[in-house]
């Protein structure tokens, strides 16, 4: 196997950096103005057949990035890796994240990967003071879609909407701390 942690992590620090400097770029202001009002943008002069097959190509390089790291990862292309449960799992990231925020969906997908774990004793059979309580399968995809059924309906945009954490943000609220620590506030 040749993918490991180093690997995981550094294509996804890589492809993260490579988004963010696309969305900031031209191509990426064409993108959010196509997202935002197609007819507009085309008015604008932005190429929509152009842009959106671009997009495509570039969604469809990155999804054969991790595919490729899957597979290296469990040593098998299996059919049944790639289900309906995986498709909800990547909706899930991206809308409670927020359909704007590359920070949301990073996130929200760490967040994800754990509960995924936690919440694996939901669907095993357990014994509570006595008591068999059978697994039921699938428990944790229906905790999920309550969790997205909440997002929608409370938070249009996900949590993060299309907002987006840096470094200045992070030395702005450290900096504001340290200062109201300082004045005695």
């Amino acid at each position: 196997s040749y993918t490991n942690l180093w690997w995981t992590w550094g294509i996804a620090i890589l492809t993260i950096w490579f988004i963010k400097n696309l969305i900031n770029s031209s191509y990426g202001r064409a993108l959010k103005s196509i997202r935002e009002d197609e007819v507009a943008a085309e008015a604008m002069g932005v190429n929509l057949f152009y842009h959106k097959v671009l997009s495509f190509v570039v969604g469809a390089f990155f999804a054969g990035i991790a595919g490729a790291l899957l597979g290296s990862l469990v040593m098998t292309i299996d059919p049944n890796t790639f289900s309906f449960f995986m498709t909800f799992q990547i909706i899930i990231i991206v809308i409670v994240g927020g359909l704007g925020s590359i920070t949301g969906t990073v996130i929200i997908g760490t967040a994800f990967a754990i509960l995924m774990e936690v919440l694996r004793s939901v669907e095993s059979p357990m014994s509570f003071f006595g008591l068999n309580i059978p697994g039921i399968p699938g428990m944790r995809m229906l905790i999920f879609s309550i969790l997205l059924m909440i997002v929608i309906l409370f938070f249009h945009q996900g949590l993060m909407g299309t907002k987006e954490c840096s470094w200045e943000w992070l030395y702005h609220k450290v900096g504001r701390s340290k200062k109201e620590v300082e004045d005695g506030s």
